[in-house]
Formats: structure tokens, sequence, C-alpha cells
């Protein structure tokens, strides 16, 4: 959830005569062709209220270990599903490299896998500028400490260097687990959600999309009929169900994957690991 979305610290109202801003300004200036404006939709600098600063995990050891149970558990449930397994291997590693991400926080919800978070201890933004302007050098960009090369994303490219994820994007993971577990949902229900996530026929480059369009449409007439028989009084919970299958489009995959496995495997490829763990037998 974007800060300029949610706080009003960005208003018009707010005062550009600090030395940090004109800096800013001035570098802005000078990196911009002539003639050429700031980009449209581009974010504002220097957000105070929070939801942009990075963090990291409070205590990675406990919270990696539990992610990665969580994530043996959940290819072990994509594994076990039959008609999973009459897919071809390449379909297989395409729904899961697609879906890991989403299947692992329904995951972390079912087994109410609590985590809390610390704001990193990343140079200030007036310190970077100030320690490249002396080297020549142009800012690093926020998340990546001074000097230090850019690598491609953690959650795809192997060899990707540490970008932490915002306090906004972790506070979307939380929100989502606080939304599962306010609706205590049952394991059946679980087991539905994640097979509506696992089986999605709109992935480019799936050649059995009606197969699996039937398979995700089986799982959601499972799910709301098992609403109707098990909470007849609540009409709308199998609304609420789509609802926490919506809030998942908002967690990102590399997110995930720089906070909960890159302290434990470093740079190695996330899709390399999917697909060593989908052949083992776990």
């Amino acid at each position: 959830m974007a800060c300029v979305e949610r706080c009003r610290c960005c208003a018009d109202s707010r005062r550009h005569s600090s030395i940090l801003y004109n800096i800013l300004r001035s570098d802005e200036r000078t990196a911009s062709p002539a003639g050429q404006g700031p980009r449209r939709g581009q974010a504002s600098r220097g957000c105070p209220c929070g939801s942009r600063r990075r963090v990291a995990l409070r205590s990675p050891q406990v919270a990696c270990k539990a992610a990665s149970a969580v994530l043996v558990k959940t290819l072990r449930f994509v594994q076990n599903v039959p008609c999973f397994q009459e897919l071809p291997l390449d379909e297989q590693l395409l729904l899961v490299r697609s879906c890991w991400a989403p299947l692992l926080v329904l995951g972390l919800a079912q087994d109410r896998v609590h985590f809390e978070t610390v704001e990193s201890a990343e140079p200030s933004m007036l310190h970077r500028i100030l320690t490249t302007r002396r080297q020549g050098e142009q800012p690093p960009p926020r998340g990546r400490a001074p000097g230090q090369p850019h690598h491609g994303p953690g959650g795809g490219g192997g060899g990707g260097g540490p970008h932490l994820p915002s306090a906004g994007e972790i506070q979307a993971i939380k929100g989502f687990l606080a939304k599962c577990w306010s609706l205590d949902i049952s394991t059946k229900e679980y087991a539905y959600l994640k097979g509506t996530v696992l089986f999605n026929p709109d992935l480019p480059g799936l050649q059995c999309t009606q197969y699996i369009e039937g398979l995700q449409r089986e799982a959601q007439q499972a799910l709301n009929e098992h609403v109707r028989l098990i909470h007849r009084g609540d009409e709308a919970r199998f609304a609420k169900l789509n609802v926490v299958l919506s809030l998942l489009r908002s967690i990102n995959a590399n997110v995930i994957a720089e906070l909960f496995f890159r302290p434990i495997i470093g740079a190695v490829n996330m899709d390399d690991m999917l697909l060593e763990m989908l052949c083992a037998k776990l």
C-alpha cells in the first residue's frame, strides 16, 4: 500500500525549503535530460510517515525456520493433489513458480506464524547523498548501502543483492494474516483456497488452460458448498473468503523471498530451489 495513498505527509502544503530537499532537487536537475520533468506517477521522496522505511526480521532464525517449514508443507500439499500430478512437469513448475508466495502466506496464516520486524540500520538519505557526492557517484537506491553493487530481484534471479522490504509491504502481509485469523478459516477452507490459487488458468505459457480452469472452478464450487453446509447462518462467508483471495494479489513474491529466505539461503535462485523441492519426495 503506497504511502501516498494512506498519509497526508506529502500534501501540497508541505514546505520545500529544507537543505535536504534542495540537494535532492539539485541532483534531479543534474541527472534529468534537458526539458524533461519528473516522471509521471513518480513517488515523492522523503515521506516521513514510515511506510517506506526498510525493515528486517527481529528474530530471523525463528521466523525463517518457521517459513521454511511452511514452504515444505505447502509443496507437499501441492504434490499430493492428484490432478496436479497429471499435468506435465513444465506445467507444474510454471504453476508453482507463479503461486508459491501466495500459497506460503496462506500456510503462514493456517499455522498462525507470528513474526516481528525492526527498522533496518541503513544510512540516512542525507548521509548517503553527502557521501556519494564526495565520491562523485550517484546516490544508491534506498535499501542498498553505498558502494554495494546492484543486482536483480531476489525472488526470481540468482545472485540478487539484498533489498529489504518496506514497512508498508510488511504491513500488507500482516494485514492479510490478521484477516485470515479473524475469519477463523478451517482446514478444508484453506485447502480449497489453496486449490483456487494453485490452478490459475490465466498464466502465460500454459498449454492445459481449459483443464486447469476446470480445476480452479471445481475448487471454488467445493468451497462454496462447504461454506453453505457448515456456515448456514453466515451467508456472506463465501464472499469474505473471496476477499481473502483478492488480498493475496497485493503480496509480492520478491518481498517474501527477501524477508524469509534470503537470510538463510543467500542469493540462491528461488526458481531453482522450487524445482529441486518439487522433484524431491518431501
